[in-house]
C-alpha cells in the first residue's frame, strides 16, 4: 500500500553478514528501482545514511559485443579476486525488449560458480530502455554494494556502440572486450568507445592466435593515435607547466587472454592494479569520481524534469491535441514543443 515502510535499513546492510546481508542488499536495490514516490523517498533516506560508508571500492566497467565472453571472463576474474581476499559485486545489465519491455536476466545462470560464492554478489537488472546500456539505478546500486563491504564492483553493460559509453562515466576503469577476428568491424567503434577504453582485452585468443595478434596490433595502433590526439588522460607522460616536473598518465594497452582456459587473467588484474596505483598517485582517480558525481546529479535532474513535465496536469491535457496536430502536419513539432514547455513553466 502507498506509504508502507520497507524493512531494509542501513543497519541491516552494515552489520548483517552472509545470507542476511545479501537479502538486505537485494531489498535495497529493489527499493531503489521502484518508481513509487514513497519508495523513492525511503531510497533517498537510505542512500544518505549509507554514503559515509561508500567510496572505498574499485569500480570496474566491462563492455563488449554479445558473444565476446563477458560473463565467462567476469566469473573467472571474480573467482581469482576472491582467492586474493576480495569481495566482489557484479551488476549486470540486460537489454529490455522494445516490444514487451521484458529482459532475460540470465547472467546469474551463466556465472554458476561465482553466483553461489559467499563472497560474491550478482545482481542482474533490465536496462529498461535507458541509453548507454546501463540501468537507471546502477550508480545507486554500486553505493549499496560498497557500503555492504564489497571492495570490487564490476559493471557489465550490453553491447558496444556510441550509446554504450555510459559505463565509462560511472566507473574507475573502463575495459573493452573484443574478439580476435573482429577485423574491419573495429572501424565502426574506434572513435566511439575505443578512445574511452582504459584497457582493451582480446578474449578467446586461443581460438585463432594469428587473428588475435593482428587484432592486437591494429587496436594498439589506434590507441596510440588517441593517446596523442584524443583523451589527455591517455598520454604516457606530460610535464607540469609550472615546475617542469614529469606527471605520468596511463597509456591504454591491449592484451590477449582466454577466460575459458583461464590464461592471461592474472596479467589482466596486474594491469588493473597498475592503473589504479598510477591514477590514485596522480590524482586523476579522485577527479574522475568528482566529475562522475556531478554528472550523476545532472542526469537525475534531467530525468526528474522530464518526469515532472510528462505528469504536469495541463501538459497531459493538451498533449493529445498537439500530438494529433503534429501527426496531421498542421502544427510544426517545434511549435508544439515550445507550447508544451511554456504550459509546464506556467507561462500559458
Amino acid at each position: 500500500m502507498p506509504g508502507e515502510r520497507t524493512t531494509v535499513t542501513s543497519d541491516s546492510l552494515l552489520s548483517a553478514e552472509g545470507p542476511a546481508q545479501r537479502r538486505a542488499i537485494a531489498k535495497a536495490i529493489t527499493l531503489l528501482e521502484s518508481t513509487r514516490a514513497d519508495h523513492r523517498a525511503q531510497a533517498d533516506e537510505l542512500l544518505t545514511a549509507l554514503l559515509p560508508h561508500t567510496g572505498q571500492s574499485f569500480r570496474l566497467g566491462i563492455s563488449g559485443v554479445p558473444g565476446v565472453g563477458k560473463s565467462t571472463f567476469i566469473e573467472t576474474l571474480g573467482l581469482l579476486l576472491i582467492d586474493k581476499g576480495h569481495r566482489v559485486a557484479v551488476l549486470t545489465i540486460d537489454p529490455s525488449s522494445s516490444v514487451s519491455g521484458g529482459s532475460i536476466l540470465g547472467d546469474k545462470t551463466r556465472m554458476e560458480r561465482l553466483s553461489v560464492h559467499e563472497r560474491a554478489y550478482i545482481r542482474p537488472s533490465p536496462s529498461s530502455g535507458t541509453l548507454g546500456g546501463v540501468a537507471e539505478k546502477t550508480r545507486e546500486a554500486m553505493l549499496v554494494c560498497e557500503a555492504a563491504g564489497y571492495d570490487i564492483v564490476i559493471v557489465e553493460t550490453v553491447g558496444v556502440g556510441q550509446s554504450e559509453t555510459a559505463v565509462a562515466g560511472m566507473t574507475d576503469m573502463f575495459v573493452l572486450m573484443q574478439l580476435p577476428n573482429a577485423g574491419d568491424d573495429l572501424q565502426a567503434i574506434k572513435k566511439g568507445v575505443m578512445e574511452l577504453a582504459d584497457l582493451v582485452v582480446i578474449n578467446k585468443a586461443d581460438l585463432d592466435k594469428d587473428a588475435a595478434t593482428r587484432a592486437q596490433a591494429q587496436i594498439t595502433s589506434a590507441l596510440r593515435l588517441f593517446g596523442h590526439q584524443g583523451n589527455p588522460d591517455h598520454v604516457h607522460a606530460m610535464h607540469d607547466a609550472y615546475n617542469g616536473a614529469e606527471v605520468r598518465f596511463w597509456l591504454p594497452r591491449v592484451m590477449q587472454l582466454s577466460a575459458l582456459a583461464g590464461t592471461g587473467v592474472d596479467a589482466f588484474w596486474d594491469s588493473v592494479t597498475q592503473f589504479k596505483a598510477l591514477q590514485a598517485g596522480n590524482g586523476k582517480l579522485v577527479k574522475r569520481r568528482e566529475k562522475q558525481s556531478l554528472s550523476w546529479m545532472w542526469e537525475r535532474i534531467d530525468a526528474g524534469l522530464k518526469h515532472a513535465f510528462r505528469h504536469h496536469p495541463q501538459v497531459r491535457e493538451m498533449l493529445p491535441q498537439l500530438t494529433r496536430q503534429v501527426v496531421e502536419g498542421t502544427l510544426p513539432a517545434s511549435a508544439a514543443a515550445r507550447t508544451l514547455l511554456a504550459i509546464a513553466a506556467g507561462q500559458i
